[in-house]
Order: C-alpha cells, then sequence, then structure tokens
C-alpha cells in the first residue's frame, strides 16, 4: 500500500485543455472519490494515474517512486472498469488469477490467492462457471477479485456500478466500503453518483470543466459548499436557491426577514441564498416561516417532495430538473399533505449558505 501524489497534472488534446492543473494528496489508505458530471475530466485523470494516458505536464507519484512516465504494469496499480473487461472463454478462477499467471507465479500460489479473494467476495461456488453464466453483480465481484488478488499498491476504479440495477448498486456499494475497510488500500474511484460519492468516500474531489471545485469530507461538502455548482450538485434532491435583499442588517427572502451578521455579507445589497429541502419542517418550528402553495407533491413513504414557487418569482432548485418546479421541502412523517391547501414552512437561519452573485462563491 502506498500515497499517491498529483502533482500540478494537466491533460491537452491539441489545443483543447480537458484537465486543469490538478493537484492532490492522497493518504496511504485513504479512499477519495472524483465526482462530477460527465465531461469534467474525472476518467481522465484516472488514466493518468493507470498509466494509460499521459500527463501533457506534472508529475505522478506512487509512495516516494515517481511513475509519470512508467508503463501501466509497471506501477503496482490494479484498475476496475465500468464494463467489467472479463475474458469470455475463462473460468471465474481462470478470470481471477489470470493476471498472476502472467507475472508468473507459481500454481500453487495463484489457487491460495484466487481461494482466498473468492471467499472474500463471496463467489468461491462460482469457480468454474464463465462470465455468460454470471449476473451483472457476479461479475463485478468478479472483477473486484482480479484486483485484490494482485495484492496492489492502489486501487483505481471507474464508474464500477453504472450498469447495475439500482438495488444491486446499493449492496455493492456496501460491499466495496466493507472490503475497502478490510483490506486498507489506497483507493480512488471516479463517479457521476454524486450519492455513491457520499456515503463511500473518505474524501470527495468534485470537479467541474477540468477543475477541482471543492476537496473535503462528504460532511463538510454537504454542511460548507465552497460555490454555487457545489451547492447544487451535492444533495438529493439539490439545494434551493433564492435571490434575497439585504436593507438594515436584515435579509428579506420567502416574505420572511431574518437578522443577518453584517460582517458575512460585506455591504452588499443582494446575495444568493441556499437553504436544503430537508432543513424545512412543517408548521413553525423554526425561527423563520412562510406560508405556501404546493405546486406538486411527491409522496415516498416516509418523506415526501413538496414543489412550491417563491412569490417573488426569484426562486429556482438545485437540479436541472427541479428548476421548473420552484422550490422543493423535504419534509418528513407529515402525513397527507394536498397541493390545493395552505401549508406554513419553517426553517432555522443558521442552516442558510450564502453566495455572492457575480462570482458565485459562498460568503
Amino acid at each position: 500500500m502506498a500515497s499517491i501524489t498529483i502533482d500540478n497534472v494537466h491533460k491537452d488534446y491539441g489545443a483543447l485543455n480537458v484537465l486543469k492543473p490538478f493537484s492532490l494528496e492522497i493518504e496511504d489508505g485513504e479512499f477519495v472519490v472524483l465526482v462530477g458530471p460527465s465531461g469534467c475530466g474525472k476518467s481522465t485523470m484516472l488514466k493518468i494515474l493507470a498509466g494509460l494516458e499521459p500527463a501533457s505536464g506534472g508529475r505522478v507519484l506512487l509512495g516516494d517512486r515517481d511513475v509519470t512516465d512508467v508503463a501501466p504494469g509497471g506501477r503496482d496499480i490494479a484498475m476496475v472498469f465500468q464494463n467489467y473487461a472479463l475474458y469470455p472463454h475463462l473460468t471465474v478462477a481462470q478470470n481471477i488469477g489470470f493476471g498472476l499467471r502472467m507475472r508468473g507465479m507459481s500454481k500453487a500460489q495463484i489457487e491460495r490467492r484466487v481461494s482466498d479473494a473468492a471467499e472474500t467476495l463471496g463467489v468461491s461456488h462460482l469457480l468454474e462457471r464463465k462470465p455468460k453464466a454470471l449476473s451483472g453483480g457476479q461479475r463485478q465481484r468478479v472483477a473486484l477479485g482480479r484486483a485484490i488478488v494482485r495484492e496492489p499498491q492502489a486501487f483505481l476504479m471507474d464508474e464500477p456500478l453504472s450498469n447495475l440495477d439500482a438495488k444491486l448498486r446499493v449492496q455493492m456499494r456496501a460491499e466495496i466500503s466493507a472490503l475497502h475497510n478490510r483490506l486498507g488500500v489506497t483507493t480512488v474511484y471516479v463517479t457521476h453518483d454524486q450519492i455513491e460519492a457520499m456515503t463511500m468516500a473518505d474524501r470527495v474531489v468534485l470537479m467541474r470543466d477540468g477543475v477541482i471545485q471543492q476537496i473535503a469530507s462528504p460532511d463538510e461538502l454537504f454542511r460548507s459548499p465552497t460555490n454555487l455548482f457545489a451547492a447544487g450538485f451535492i444533495g438529493s434532491p439539490g439545494m434551493n436557491f433564492v435571490k434575497a435583499e439585504i436593507a438594515g442588517g436584515r435579509l428579506s427572502m420567502l416574505g420572511t426577514e431574518i437578522d443577518i451578521d453584517r460582517k458575512r455579507v460585506d455591504g452588499r445589497k443582494n446575495v444568493i441564498v441556499g437553504l436544503r429541502p430537508e432543513y424545512m419542517a412543517l408548521g413553525k418550528t423554526h425561527e423563520a416561516d412562510f406560508k405556501i402553495q404546493p405546486t406538486l407533491v411527491e409522496s415516498l413513504g416516509s418523506e415526501k417532495y413538496v414543489y412550491f414557487q417563491d412569490p417573488h418569482h426569484h426562486a429556482s432548485g438545485g437540479g436541472d430538473d427541479d428548476r421548473s418546479k420552484g422550490l422543493i421541502a423535504r419534509i418528513s412523517h407529515s402525513g397527507v399533505i394536498a397541493e390545493d391547501q395552505e401549508l406554513q414552512l419553517s426553517f432555522d437561519p443558521q442552516n442558510l449558505s450564502l453566495f455572492d452573485p457575480e462570482t458565485e462563491q459562498a460568503l
């Protein structure tokens, strides 16, 4: 096992700069997730770490060893791909042990490592089957087994769960996390799914257009986003954004006024306020309250998503799909909520995030 150092790495394809200078220190045994929308550069960074793509500049270190120009086979890094990349004509046991045979390891050593990996992943009963006889989840376990038997210094995982159905993704998320806790191998995991990032990572690296937006623990990323993009990307549903006015040390939003720390807004007359759907409650539970007329109520059983419009029409939800519906409140254990009834909602002003309308940076 080893730490990974990414030192000012960038990637250009001719005049197209797809990865801006990228620096990150990953500790030995840490589970780091690169997350962001498609085209943000996260998979490109993973390929550079694996040696599958050359960097246009910068260095990659594995422990104290500079591996920037080392071929993939010489890096002692194991990669798990989105499409499993299993050999269809080989059995599960042969697929798991393939890399060890290429290294010239003895048959007895290969059998021992394959047996140990298969037992760890719960696929011992499948060793004589071929990939076509396996389910998607079983194939992904075999792909993980092939990486484990190598006993590498680091794992690189490129959206390994994206081909699985929703229920199996939840199960495999838990299994990969448990596997990491057991093996303690440094892991870099790429996904576009913010739920995977938040549930699995020690630290999350949020990317956009080849640029790191924020590096933080999942809790910090949720509570203290550094800009509007981070605030809107993390959370499901995404954070609500409301344009608010400031006068006399009071912030006006959603038909209510709130005392505000003048130092925090630094003389601004307008800010964008971020309020997460789960921070709103029915009734006057918190200090700030306002009344709404729901435009849509979605029931998820134990909770409901209540959509409504800002009376000043300045509101939009954090996600693109939510903007047409306005703001969203995520209400738990509410009983029946009708779309034609007036509701009182409230929130704690301490939970508000404030952003500069011009720079979009957090205040």
